[in-house]
């Protein structure tokens, strides 16, 4: 049996991002961007990561996948849960709110495992109905978002729920990292809170079904294999195999 594949979201900036590295005749251009250690995270957990483009139809991608990670990046529409943004939202992307959206929906359909990370976190909150804080600011040092600490250092103490899923796969991790300036307000229906930081910002859900895993921390820069990624590859190896038998 091969190793699954796993497709990884990412973001589609003008290339005019990078400025005097990119020559005038390439200007009008855009480039996609997947930061590197989502791939890595998922080899090394055993999967086959596949760097997600938006340039084909959702259903036949998600078709030819094993599971899926909703990766970090700008902030999610306000409009889509029913609110006019604040003068503190940061860049938002609607065509890639659109696209994830899509992908979230065909994952479902075909019961792909997926892992949601950051803004995935928050995509699939506001996807089953739920709201978000637009901007929240460090307190005394402490807190959401940690911009000027390395990513890859665990900055905030992190309480798993007993009992859940996420229990079950991060096991003893009591400190994970803080990039991010949104946080849940109203969870969604259907979701399963499974882990809070110190000052009691949601910073984990599942569903019940056990196919999607969420986290508001970036797990990719933290230890590999991490061991949601873990937990992402052996699902749709376990997915594999029901597959063949059936």
């Amino acid at each position: 049996m091969s190793k699954p594949l796993i497709g990884i979201s990412g973001r589609r900036w003008a290339a005019t991002v990078l400025g005097t590295h990119v020559p005038p005749a390439m200007s009008s251009l855009s480039f996609d961007l997947h930061f590197a250690d989502y791939p890595q995270s998922v080899a090394a957990a055993g999967g086959v990561p596949v760097e997600l483009s938006r340039d084909a139809d959702v259903v036949e991608v998600v078709a030819r996948l094993d599971g899926v990670v909703l990766s970090g990046g700008a902030d999610i529409d306000p409009a889509r849960y029913g609110e006019d943004a604040s003068v503190d939202l940061g860049a938002i992307e609607p065509e890639r709110d659109e696209w994830e959206s899509a992908l979230w929906r065909a994952a479902r359909a075909r019961h792909l495992p997926v892992l949601a990370i950051c803004r995935g976190f928050q995509l699939v909150n506001v996807l089953h109905g739920g709201t978000l804080v637009q901007h929240v600011t460090l307190r005394d040092g402490e807190g959401h978002p940690q911009w000027d600490v390395d990513g890859r250092r665990a900055t905030h103490g992190l309480s798993v729920v007993p009992g859940t899923r996420t229990a079950s796969v991060v096991g003893e991790l009591t400190r994970v990292n803080s990039l991010h300036h949104q946080t849940v307000d109203r969870v969604g229906e259907g979701l399963v809170v499974s882990a809070y930081a110190d000052d009691g910002v949601v910073e984990g859900f599942e569903t019940s079904d056990g196919e999607v895993l969420a986290v508001q921390w970036h797990p990719e820069l933290l230890v590999k294999p991490d061991p949601v990624f873990r937990w992402l590859v052996d699902e749709a190896r376990r997915r594999q195999r029901q597959t063949a038998l059936a």
